[in-house]
């Protein structure tokens, strides 16, 4: 019993997941894997999906122990451990660590700080996962705009009905820059708008714009030659040392006049100080953010208050259905792992792109 004991593959849930998920990932293989799930050790959620949980949540000196023990008892994490007390990152403690699973997709900084990018740890990401909410938030934006909600909800305040007219997406250039899983969901749903898409191709992009559902790729050169014809840019690239800045002062100047900005990326692939400055002049008609350079964004940053902005506090790729949409891919890639099959795994982590 003791030799079966040490041959099970040992995973810690490092941070909050739903009881019926942890049940999921435990009956992939019971006699082959010890997943070790300590809610009492995990902070309360605020919300479906809360991977970070309550602020300021500590734990007494005995209760440390123990989670520092399953840290280092874990062969597989599920996603990144959280600092100790005395502001150690909680990775420091995975002494026998192979594999993480993360619970997000832009992770590439995350990895670089923890200092895992030289590693043999396999991490997998949540690729895909966020592609549904992030498009919603994306045609909330657009359509919000397009259709006039701040009008028609400020007119129904004041009980007048008066006949207005509205603009359309359909036949409105939608520009992408970052044409992955959530691009291509992007695109999907423009074309089905009878917008005409183009997106910014990479160039380690081996793809046709066919086949990523696209009506034009743009080589990276020719960016600014892109956005000047833009009606409305969306931002869904990873922020790695190529991309930061990216769209910065010349390229918000180089819009299209009155375009429409979404950024569901990061914020640092985007000078914001000139977004705020092409907001002001009207440039840019309208954007939707949800990602900042600074997060929490600061209380005196003046995008809190401009009318033509809609602020989400990095909240529009969060649903209800996110965490069994990752321990799908977790149950998928722990069964290819028991089988040795790494190489079938989904969502392996680049650590020479970072993403």
């Amino acid at each position: 019993m003791e030799s079966e004991h040490k041959k099970k593959v040992i995973i810690y849930i490092a941070t909050p997941l739903e009881l019926e998920e942890v049940k999921r990932i435990r009956a992939v293989n019971p006699k082959r894997i010890e997943v070790i799930y300590d809610p009492d050790l995990l902070p309360p959620t605020r919300y479906i999906a809360d991977h970070n949980g309550v602020k300021n949540f500590v734990l007494d000196p005995s209760k440390e122990k123990r989670w520092k023990n399953n840290i280092a008892r874990a062969e597989i994490l599920w996603d990144f451990p959280p600092v100790a007390s005395n502001g150690v990152e909680g990775i420091t403690f995975a002494k026998n660590l192979k594999w993480i699973q993360a619970t997000s997709s832009g992770i590439g900084q995350r990895v670089k700080y923890l200092g895992l990018e030289n590693s043999d740890i396999l991490i997998t990401t949540a690729r895909g996962v966020h592609a549904g909410p992030l498009t919603e938030f994306v045609f909330l934006c657009l359509l919000s705009y397009v259709r006039r909600l701040p009008h028609l909800q400020a007119e129904q305040k004041k009980h007048r009905w008066e006949r207005f007219c509205g603009y359309d997406l359909e036949g409105k250039t939608l520009s992408i820059i970052g044409i992955g899983a959530v691009g291509r969901k992007i695109a999907s749903i423009g074309r089905s708008f009878g917008m005409q898409v183009v997106a910014l191709s990479s160039k380690q992009n081996t793809q046709s714009a066919k086949e990523l559902g696209v009506d034009f790729l743009y080589p990276e050169e020719k960016l600014h030659q892109m956005l000047s014809a833009t009606d409305a840019l969306v931002l869904s690239v990873p922020h790695t040392i190529t991309t930061k800045n990216l769209i910065n002062e010349q390229a918000f100047d180089t819009l299209k006049q009155g375009a429409l900005f979404v950024n569901i990326a990061r914020g640092q692939v985007i000078d914001e100080n000139a977004l705020i400055r092409s907001l002001q002049s009207r440039r840019i008609a309208f954007a939707g953010l949800d990602v900042f350079t600074v997060e929490p964004l600061p209380q005196d940053s003046p995008l809190w208050d401009m009318p033509n902005v809609l602020i989400s506090p990095h909240s529009s790729s969060t649903s209800t259905s996110e965490n069994r949409k990752i321990a799908d891919i977790f149950c998928h890639n722990l069964r290819c792992y028991l089988d040795d099959k790494n190489e079938e795994m989904q969502n392996l982590f680049d650590k020479t792109r970072m993403y």
